[in-house]
């Protein structure tokens, strides 16, 4: 299998190099390489550069901002988007509800929606996980119950990213409780302003307020913002979670954590020398690095193979590159801590009476919460559990 670029694939990956380095601002760009949070405000202007130039949503059908490319350009496209440190187009938008509504949404739908949510004029959050309903997702309780042209909606989500600045909501409820787990469910789109909804912040051990808590107290909704079919959500679960796991191996952004990482320990003063002259401390930098190319290698092959793939049904393999590539990203992690050492300890500079300065450089504060929060890399998109037991089925025939 030939893995090398063509002529016209190297001069696609020097123009969108070019533009993610030159059109999308340092300032926004920086965040990301310090592995700050970006603010909603910033996630916006960088997604809406994105859309006016056609690189917001190119894997989207081209009547709604798709570009028509090959799956190997997209794959340069998303490579060299996190290599710049580009904050990705956001995720709910672009590769979950988007593709949803492109498939199995009405008309209607597609025009009210997937415009607004290209452009993030509409900020989405996914109404999936429920207590006691999170890997057995399926057993979801939140329920919807049909009154006149309306859904009466009740229930509770949990984890749910980035719901504090969500427009809208799209969740998978219980329409039939007499089915058979899977058949009774539905894929329902609902206005986060709508009388009976509350949110409530999860504080993280990373001290962050990234997930929350939604309740859904008697809160109507229009029948009209049902997606496809009545009781035939999990199909359309199934294909958003399919298209969350595109690109989950992020090597690109391994990439730029590990060329941070070497800045940064080449300038860790370590008895006489720096850091990156450790033997030992180059040996673990290697030894990350060597996956890493083994897992792009991995990458371009399964690119490579989706030329001739039936689209309709996944590749096995990118349950390695969710697996591998969720191992090495937390890597990247704990590298970066060893650099930072005993700098990583908190600092709150917001304590009452306090006028020190954070002891220690100023990138070190993001090693810790950037840590802990990566956690749940191995989780979401599938557990690496679950990851495993693809790969004995379909790849290794157990």
């Amino acid at each position: 299998m030939d893995l090398s670029f063509t002529p016209e694939e190297t001069a696609f990956r020097e123009r969108m190099r070019d533009f993610f380095t030159t059109q999308i601002p340092a300032s926004i760009r920086d965040q990301v390489k310090k592995g700050e949070h970006v603010p909603r405000a910033d996630q916006v202007t960088a997604q809406r550069i994105l859309n006016a130039h056609g690189l917001a949503v190119p894997h989207w059908p081209v009547e709604w901002g798709g570009q028509g490319w090959s799956p190997v350009q997209l794959y340069i496209y998303q490579d060299e988007m996190q290599q710049a440190c580009v904050p990705p187009p956001l995720g709910f938008n672009a590769n979950m509800v988007g593709p949803v509504i492109a498939q199995f949404g009405s008309e209607a739908h597609k025009q009210r929606f997937l415009p607004a949510t290209a452009n993030l004029d509409i900020w989405w959050c996914q109404g999936f996980s429920e207590p006691g309903a999170g890997s057995d997702l399926a057993s979801l309780r939140t329920t919807a119950v049909r009154d006149g042209d309306e859904f009466v909606v009740n229930g509770q989500k949990t984890w749910t990213t980035l719901a504090q600045y969500a427009d809208w909501i799209f969740c998978l409820v219980r329409t039939d409780p007499t089915a058979k787990k899977q058949a009774g469910i539905s894929f329902l789109l609902i206005d986060m302003k709508t009388p009976g909804i509350t949110v409530r912040p999860i504080v993280t051990i990373d001290g962050g307020r990234e997930v929350n808590e939604v309740w859904f107290d008697d809160v109507r909704v229009p029948v009209g913002n049902l997606v496809g079919e009545e009781n035939k959500g999990w199909d359309y679960a199934k294909f958003l979670l399919g298209n969350e796991r595109t690109g989950i191996a992020r090597v690109g952004v391994s990439k730029a954590r590990i060329r941070r990482i070497k800045q940064l320990a080449a300038l860790e003063r370590i008895g006489d020398g720096v850091l990156m002259d450790e033997p030992h401390f180059r040996e673990k930098v290697a030894a990350v690095e060597i996956e890493l190319k083994a897992l792009e290698m991995t990458q371009l092959r399964v690119v490579a193979d989706e030329r001739n793939r039936d689209k309709g049904k996944p590749n096995p393999a990118s349950s390695i590159l969710k697996l591998k590539g969720s191992e090495l990203q937390q890597a990247t992690t704990e590298l970066l801590m060893d650099v930072v050492g005993p700098y990583v300890l908190p600092y709150d500079d917001h304590e009452e009476g306090s006028n020190q300065p954070p002891v220690g450089p100023d990138y070190a504060a993001e090693a810790a919460p950037t840590y802990f929060n990566w956690r749940k890399i191995s989780i979401y998109g599938g557990s690496n559990e679950i990851q495993r037991n693809i790969v004995a089925k379909a790849i290794l025939g157990f």
